[in-house]
């Protein structure tokens, strides 16, 4: 439990820790390097976006190990642009006194070797906005109406299934167990005559919850507890996270989702063993 100390209320809330790096920076292609966990959702969206919005030759790409141990993320081998063995030293190079979690995604200055930002929820709307501001992903004039799903599905959703995971209490379980399917639910009703949630197109909105929904019956359900029901019993969002994985399901990786999840939460799963279902089979039938 000691690696989400810090993160728990004396409620036995799961408190995220706020981003430490938010500088915004002008595009430069081939000056970053985005460091990505296949295994985390919030890391998932910025992969996702970057292939979206075709940013893959101006941005490299770094993906780390799905088992962290004491220091972090680890690279798979040493990186060969960064020169590092563990995304910590970036973390390190830019703030020599940081003592917070190490987080992923995180965009790295190839020619500094510091993080420039760890902020999950701008980097991938910096990319529609900066890097090609002719993004369809978050146009002006549907910004409102995205930003306005964007943040209940983020407290009750993305987060909401770590708050249900991590919770060390009955009464914080309950409560973000209940918030999440609220908000399912609700979901699930608008999709019943919607292929997406804003307009008649693919938005920052639907990448943001499409990432958590593609691991909900795989980590979530079970581990986390959040067992009502699984995707694939609301037709609506199965549907709807089926038409995506169409789309983006090349950037999905079962191995490292599974194996993360199972093998480093030890207060949570502490024999380490992972699960051999569900099918992913089942996304493409």
């Amino acid at each position: 439990m000691a690696q989400f100390t810090k993160e728990t209320s004396t409620t036995g809330a799961f408190v995220r820790q706020p981003n430490r790096f938010t500088t915004r920076p002008e595009p430069e292609p081939g000056r970053y390097r985005l460091v990505v966990s296949l295994a985390c959702p919030w890391a998932h969206r910025a992969l996702v976006v970057r292939k979206f919005l075709q940013l893959e030759d101006a941005i490299s790409l770094a993906v780390v190990d799905p088992i962290r141990d004491e220091r972090g993320w680890r690279f798979q081998g040493t990186d060969p642009v960064l020169h590092m063995d563990f995304l910590e030293e970036a973390y390190k190079r830019a703030d020599p006194g940081y003592e917070g979690r190490v987080t992923v995604p995180a965009l790295v200055d190839t020619t500094t070797g510091e993080v420039v930002t760890n902020d999950y929820p701008q980097l991938t709307l910096d990319f529609s906005l900066r890097w090609r501001p002719e993004s369809t992903l978050y146009p002006e004039d549907l910004r409102e109406e995205i930003d306005g799903w964007i943040e209940p599905i983020f407290h009750n959703v993305n987060n909401g299934v770590y708050k249900a995971g991590f919770a060390t209490s009955q009464e914080a379980y309950e409560e973000a167990y209940g918030n999440l399917f609220a908000e399912l639910d609700r979901i699930e009703e608008h999709l019943a005559t919607r292929e997406y949630l804003v307009g008649e197109q693919l938005t920052e909105a639907d990448i943001r919850l499409w990432t958590t929904l593609v691991r909900f019956d795989a980590v979530y359900h079970g581990h986390f507890k959040c067992n009502r029901n699984k995707l694939t019993e609301m037709p609506n969002l199965w549907a709807y996270a089926k038409r995506l994985y169409a789309q983006f399901g090349d950037t999905v990786d079962w191995d490292h989702i599974k194996r993360h999840y199972y093998v480093t939460h030890h207060q949570i799963n502490p024999t380490g063993i992972v699960p051999a279902g569900p099918d992913p089979q089942v996304w493409t039938r």
